[in-house]
């Protein structure tokens, strides 16, 4: 049987798979985020920036596997069949997950970068359509297949250390 090579197969794969997809995602979100809330990218901004993606990393890091991403996989089992292909399956879970996603992170970072502000609920009606629909372009697009790849990469350099072991 030939097992899937896009994907992690053991607990220490997922962490290596989910921490790229996150990171890759923070910093992308982050500073995509800063930048059209200050308005400008300076030296600033950019100080801005690397204030607060040490802080948003760790909270994706706890949020996506604990909370969002068991609710995305069960979603995921809900819509689709197991005869269903392997994009299609990608695709429900990258859609959950970053509807999830860009709802929680939309109101963490606005807490995060401005403090609880009465306005923070206002921002979300009009910030939350604008990331969840970049950050779906940018998962499905750039960000999953980059991890997908890492993992192809990760499995071939395995199976060719396991053939030299076997002759």
């Amino acid at each position: 049987m030939k097992q899937e090579t896009r994907l992690p197969r053991n607990r220490k794969e997922g962490a290596l798979f989910g921490a790229i997809i996150c990171t890759l995602t923070v910093l992308f979100m982050t500073s995509l985020n800063i930048i059209l809330d200050v308005g400008e990218l300076n030296k600033n901004t950019a100080l801005l920036i690397l204030k607060a993606l040490p802080i948003i990393w760790i909270i994706v890091m706890i949020i996506e596997p604990v909370l969002i991403g068991r609710i995305a996989e069960k979603l995921v089992g809900k819509f689709t069949e197991p005869t269903d292909s392997f994009h299609a399956k990608i695709l429900f879970r990258i859609l959950f997950t970053v509807f999830g996603m860009s709802v929680s992170m939309t109101l963490i970072g606005d807490i995060v970068g401005n403090g609880l502000h009465s306005e923070v609920f206002s921002n979300f009606l009009t910030h939350w359509p604008r990331n969840f629909l970049i950050a779906l372009i940018a998962e499905s697009l750039v960000i999953q297949p980059i991890a997908r790849f890492a993992m192809v990469q990760l499995h071939a350099s395995q199976d060719k250390k396991n053939q030299t072991v076997m002759m």
